[in-house]
């Protein structure tokens, strides 16, 4: 059995792409917000886009806001996409040891999501339940790209920021070769000192287009040996006038733009 870390260096190597794509919709933005019409949109950006992207990322709150006509959604995307693609489950989940072992549970067994994003704030017993599948894989929140990040993030605690104890932490407990880290592309004077002491796991990057995260800075990272996830939400999803069309066209420009950079 391969890893996680393993199996999406495959798929973006196979698909020769570092992209992202995240399924954040807004139904109220739609042309149609009923749940049904949202569930076919979400459904055609994934047959419009899986031949070239490898990656797709699901925020949770945009769907659990439904209640449970969206859970429902959550629990048909990873069967439709059926193995043709890795999917992140953007949950931001983190507890104590024995919910985060059913908070795993429900999201990477019973849902199927191959990953899920984690909050590392309670600590080792709150992040171990999710990586004793060596297959499912996590993202811990490292340095993120909302300008609230400096609240916690850059705090000093022994002569270091907040965010290098977090890159610290997910490098030790890689043991199974299933962790990577987020980290926002809108931070590029850290990338390097993060690249210092995590330089060979996967970093889910996010801030890349309306939060004007630079993608060079993002792919062209000095001895970065690990996959940099380029991460595009409303970039693509609502390109131009939202049409599938349209989608399609920014996904395939992004792609054309991480393939130059490779």
């Amino acid at each position: 059995m391969k890893s996680f870390n393993e199996n999406i260096t495959d798929f973006c190597s196979k698909k020769n792409n570092r992209l992202c794509i995240g399924l954040d919709i807004d139904n109220e933005k739609l042309s149609n917000p009923s749940i049904d019409y949202m569930k076919d949109f979400i459904f055609d950006i994934i047959d419009n886009t899986i031949d070239h992207c490898p990656i797709y990322k699901i925020n949770f709150a945009f769907y659990e806001k439904h209640g449970s006509k969206g859970y429902e959604i959550l629990e048909k995307i990873p069967e439709f996409i059926n193995g043709r693609a890795i999917t992140i489950a953007d949950a931001k989940r983190g507890d104590i040891g024995n919910s985060s072992k059913y908070y795993s549970n429900a999201i990477l067994n019973s849902l199927g999501y191959d990953s899920i994003t984690v909050s590392p704030y309670m600590g080792t017993d709150s992040i171990e339940p999710f990586i004793q599948n060596e297959d499912k894989g996590i993202f811990i929140l490292c340095l993120t790209s909302n300008i609230g990040s400096n609240d916690f993030q850059h705090l000093i605690s022994n002569s270091l920021p907040l965010y290098k104890h977090v890159a610290k932490k997910a490098n030790s407990m890689n043991i199974n070769n299933n962790i990577g880290i987020v980290v926002g592309a809108t931070n590029s004077k850290y990338l390097k000192e993060i690249n210092e002491i995590c330089a060979n796991i996967p970093w889910l990057m996010p801030g890349v287009g309306f939060q004007g995260g630079n993608l060079e800075d993002s792919i062209n990272i000095e001895g970065k040996k690990g996959l940099s996830i380029i991460n595009v939400s409303r970039g693509i999803i609502f390109a131009g006038d939202g049409s599938i069309n349209d989608i399609r066209k920014s996904s395939l420009n992004y792609t054309k733009l991480i393939r130059d950079l490779l």
